[in-house]
């Protein structure tokens, strides 16, 4: 028997992410954020946590041109 795939539940686009708990607001991962701070500022009242992504894969700035 094989079960169900689960969704990816870390975006590797941002290099934060928020991981929400609790039984008021459910569990979820919220990965949008680009650093700690602005993810601090964002959980501020709420049951979470912030955390470095795993999965945060950077796109280098421009493909590397050899030079003629």
């Amino acid at each position: 028997m094989t079960r169900p795939a689960s969704a990816q539940m870390y975006d590797p686009r941002y290099p934060v992410c928020m991981h929400v708990y609790g039984e008021l607001v459910g569990e979820r991962m919220d990965c949008i954020f680009t650093s700690i701070d602005q993810c601090q500022a964002s959980a501020v009242g709420m049951p979470a946590t912030c955390l470095v992504n795993p999965y945060y894969a950077p796109r280098s700035a421009r493909p590397h041109r050899p030079e003629r």
